[in-house]
């Protein structure tokens, strides 16, 4: 007899955290089976996969932009529950020394610290405890300037939300992520009434501090743009947590033999966007952006790959319709096979044009019935990242894919070598379109590769486990959308992963 891996008292916790029990077994089911690592065909390359638009396609595609959006069709959806930990890595570990590792670190330290769009707070801050900082500096007080920082004894950036740190030096005051991503609103969201719609996600430990930062701050912008925000946040859900589970694949428990439950990865907001009442949705993670001198050129090419989904929206309608309408006729039919495979990069089955007319139709049907996403691709420069790739189905079809490197199988040359081969990389500069024909919104839930998740080691007070993440988001959970990749310039992607990337010349004044 198999034995149970969830007792009762498990099934109740996991009832009061809103996980049903058969989500709950298919997740030691993955942990025993594994991941499914996706099968590289070839690395997208611009004319394979990648579209590089000429001057007049893009200002064409703009044109179509602000036509829709002055209507009101976009929105912003904005990921921002990142922790700013990890930013300041190198910092805590200064901070737990009592130093840096050397005097020229402690020098470049200190001269780098005016530099940092915080530097005003933290100057403040340590006035009010009677010091300056300018002596502190001179005294070499690395530990006490460190805690200021970091810590609640002054600004808390080690453990406030990355969208709360101040990012960018203005005249009239420094500004958060969180406000860059107003101020991109207003330039490319706002419709012809001037409201401009845009919903973040953040932690639930930070929901109340973000949601009081926004209200303080939206006036300012409205003023400053002439708009209207109509602004939502919401929480990754609880019922997204996943099961642990220790070497043996059995549920990982705490030493009061309870469940140890986590956080599921990005993918786990899926939810949250299956929730937003939108049309075509914009997506930017919240540490990706440029101050404003520099937002022309962001502002040109999210307009670009919105006007480059509506069209391509339009015209996916448009062949629904005939093949409604007119199922059998062979003209329409092969119309709508060719935009799939030209535009949408449709791969079909052997012998697909000798199938019957009802066959081919309901396939093509099934092709186009889905989400579409229009996705800006950067040429590689070396940053961390997944990239676009055709990658083949359990059909042996190809599709266009995002790919992330723990998806590739490491055991295998050929597929490292593809990995390897890929021009350009994932940015996070997505435009999304998640209504059908009449208006419904789909179940973004049933396009997922529920088998494309990410398996890590971690450890918990000192036990060893397995954590489970769920499909990312723009990997794994958009598996099975229309997908459509635009070369983007670089220009367009400036994230901030560590404190060291806003000395960068693109988050520095002009």
């Amino acid at each position: 007899m198999t034995e149970r891996p969830l007792s009762q008292e498990d099934l109740a916790e996991l009832r009061a955290a809103g996980i049903a029990e058969r989500s709950a077994l298919g997740q030691i089911d993955l942990f025993r089976r594994g991941p499914r690592y996706a099968r590289l065909d070839r690395a997208c390359t611009v004319g394979d996969g990648i579209v590089a638009l000429s001057e007049d396609q893009c200002l064409e595609a703009i044109a179509r932009f602000d036509r829709e959006a002055a209507d009101g069709r976009f929105l912003k959806f904005v990921p921002a529950s990142g922790a700013a930990t990890r930013m300041f890595k190198f910092w805590f570990q200064a901070c737990g020394r009592g130093g840096f590792s050397s005097p020229e670190e402690g020098r470049q330290f200190l001269a780098d610290l005016p530099n940092f769009a915080f530097w005003d707070d933290l100057s403040d801050r340590i006035s009010r405890t009677g010091g300056r900082l300018p002596e502190w500096a001179e005294a070499g007080r690395f530990t006490d300037i460190l805690e200021m920082i970091l810590t609640n004894r002054g600004l808390d950036y080690g453990c406030l939300p990355k969208a709360l740190l101040k990012f960018h030096s203005y005249p009239g005051g420094a500004r958060t992520p969180l406000e860059e991503h107003l101020v991109e609103a207003a330039l490319y969201v706002r419709d012809g009434n001037g409201l401009c719609r845009i919903h973040y996600t953040v932690s639930e430990e930070h929901q109340g501090i973000v949601a009081a930062y926004l209200a303080d701050r939206i006036p300012r912008y409205e003023r400053m743009f002439g708009v209207r925000y109509e602004w939502r946040i919401s929480a990754q859900k609880a019922a997204t947590r996943t099961i642990a589970v220790d070497h043996d694949n059995r549920p990982f428990r705490d030493r009061d033999g309870r469940l140890l439950l986590r956080p599921a990865g990005h993918g786990a907001l899926l939810d949250n966007l299956n929730a937003i009442d939108g049309e075509f949705i914009f997506i930017k993670n919240i540490d990706n952006v440029v101050p404003d001198r520099l937002k022309p050129e962001t502002v040109r090419y999210k307009k670009a790959l919105g006007g480059i989904l509506a069209a391509l929206r339009a015209e996916v309608f448009r062949h629904l319709g005939a093949l409604e309408a007119q199922e059998d006729e062979e003209r329409i039919l092969a119309e709508a096979m060719r935009f799939c495979g030209e535009s949408l990069g449709v791969s079909f089955p052997p012998g697909f044009t000798g199938r019957a007319p009802s066959e081919r139709s309901a396939y093509l049907r099934r092709c186009l019935d889905r989400p579409l996403r229009v996705c800006g691709m950067v040429r590689n420069a070396g940053e961390p990242g997944g990239g676009p790739f055709w990658v083949r189905g359990d059909d042996g079809l190809s599709s266009l894919q995002i790919v992330e490197e723990f998806q590739v199988e490491g055991a295998s040359p050929g597929q490292k070598e593809i990995w390897r081969q890929a021009t350009h990389f994932n940015p996070v500069d997505l435009v999304c379109s998640v209504r059908d024909r009449h208006g419904r919104k789909y179940d973004l839930r049933e396009f997922v590769d529920s088998r494309a998740v990410c398996i890590t080691h971690k450890s918990e007070k000192g036990r060893e486990l397995k954590a489970l993440e769920l499909p990312g988001l723009w990997n794994g959970s958009m598996s099975r959308w229309n997908t459509v990749f635009v070369e983007v310039p670089i220009e367009t992607f400036n994230p901030v992963k560590t404190v060291s990337d806003l000395l960068r010349p693109q988050h520095r004044p002009g």
